[in-house]
């Protein structure tokens, strides 16, 4: 069902992809097993959350394998004059390790080994998926809001202009969160393996982990595109705007607020992807989920989401309000995924109505009072702050406060722990 699910959800992109005049998903991935690849993070991201779902004896030679295929493939490029890129080896090798775990291994093996090649082929599946929803939404989407998103954001300080002119005058800086910014799957990948670390020695897997809140995270965000458009600060006001800016404003000057916020007229080229912002709703996945792990997890996590969010906002890709809706999003996702500690269907269903209305509020008032929230701004930012930390406040004791509970009594609980395999 899962299966035929997906297919039709790919094929029906496909379609529209080819009516639009555009490359689809499934032209993108055939691209990645024998063109070029789009990046090499993703594909080998896949296939080691797949290693970890197969015995450890095989690991090692499988990933020996796609690292020459991978090395061929490089070779071979530059032979036909293609730019190098590394990524094809690996999923090749995630593909053949699927049809070898299927024709060749039985029982426990086989199904363990089976989810793992499933859970790294949904990652690829989705990244060429979102890279087509990126396009439909700026050729379907001809104006932005980002007009009412800039007034809304004097309620939060507008912190996209202050971190702007932090990052953009220090290289080093501005390197470190570039390189965070891109490799957030990696991060994820670092703490999938760990939740995953005994399926193949338990015959278990987990109930719930982080790779199903990033593939809900990137099944529900974009739909939330078409219905708000915005392109960034950046883009709108900024030097990346291609004509279409309405100022060159950001980061050093803040625009205007005089007159009444109107759709700004965009190209058919920039994704308009800002709200919700799925970057830090993805690096708050990961946040959580680290907070079961040993302390350098944990580091790692909190690092992880502090990195993002600086360069969500310092390279103008995101406004203040499109943080909040992300981490919202991100926790209304996971209420609806993992398992209370006190396990109550009212506290699941308060949380998960608690962050629809967070959202679907912010989103309101961004649209239609963003006058009010330049002009209150102390007020707005408050009510902003308070409905969200209220929110994160149910979300911790519903999921994660359990006095005198150990560690992994609580990995247990909250349903990261393995569950019984299934007969």
């Amino acid at each position: 069902m899962g299966i035929a699910l997906v297919a039709t959800f790919m094929c029906a992109l496909q379609a529209t992809a080819m009516l639009c005049g555009f490359r689809g998903p499934l032209e993108r991935l055939i691209g990645d097993y024998v063109g070029t690849p789009a990046g090499f993070t993703v594909p080998w991201a896949a296939l080691v959350v797949a290693l970890v779902a197969v015995p450890r004896d095989y690991r090692l030679p499988i990933a020996g394998t796609a690292l020459g295929l991978d090395v061929l493939f490089v070779v071979g490029r530059e032979y036909v004059g293609l730019p190098a890129a590394m990524g094809s080896g690996a999923l090749v090798v995630l593909t053949g390790l699927g049809v070898f775990a299927l024709m060749r291994w039985t029982g426990s093996r086989r199904d363990t080994a089976l989810k793992g090649v499933a859970t790294g082929l949904l990652l690829v599946l989705a990244t060429k998926a979102g890279d087509a929803w990126l396009t439909i939404t700026s050729l379907t989407r001809p104006t932005v809001l980002d007009e009412f998103a800039a007034r809304a954001d004097h309620a939060l300080g507008q912190p996209s202009w202050v971190l702007g002119q932090l990052v953009q005058h220090h290289s080093v800086l501005y390197f470190l969160l570039h390189w965070v910014y891109l490799e957030l799957s990696a991060a994820a990948t670092v703490v999938a393996i760990y939740q995953l670390r005994n399926v193949t020695t338990g015959g278990r897997w987990p109930r719930h982990f982080v790779v199903r809140t990033f593939l809900v995270l990137g099944l529900i965000g974009p739909l939330i595109y078409l219905m708000f458009p915005l392109v960034g600060p950046t883009y709108a006001f900024g030097p990346a705007g291609g004509g279409f800016q309405v100022g060159d404003f950001w980061p050093a000057l803040l625009p205007p607020v005089d007159g009444t916020a109107v759709p700004i007229a965009f190209d058919t080229s920039t994704p308009r992807n800002c709200m919700p912002s799925l970057h830090t709703a993805w690096a708050l996945a990961v946040f959580i989920h680290s907070r079961s792990g040993p302390r350098w997890l944990r580091i790692g996590g909190t690092c992880w989401l502090v990195g993002t969010l600086a360069a969500t906002l310092g390279f103008g890709f995101h406004y203040g309000v499109d943080l909040v809706v992300g981490a919202a999003l991100c926790l209304t996702v996971e209420s609806a995924l993992r398992e209370p500690v006190r396990p109550t269907a009212r506290a699941r269903l308060r949380l998960i109505a608690g962050g629809v209305s967070v959202i679907v509020g912010l989103m309101l008032c961004v649209r239609h009072l963003s006058d009010w929230m330049a002009a209150y701004p102390i007020m707005f930012g408050l009510l902003i702050i308070g409905a969200f930390a209220t929110l994160a406040y149910g979300f911790y004791a519903t999921f994660f406060s359990h006095p005198g509970t150990s560690a992994p009594a609580i990995e247990r609980l909250t349903g990261e722990e393995s569950e019984s395999p299934a007969a």
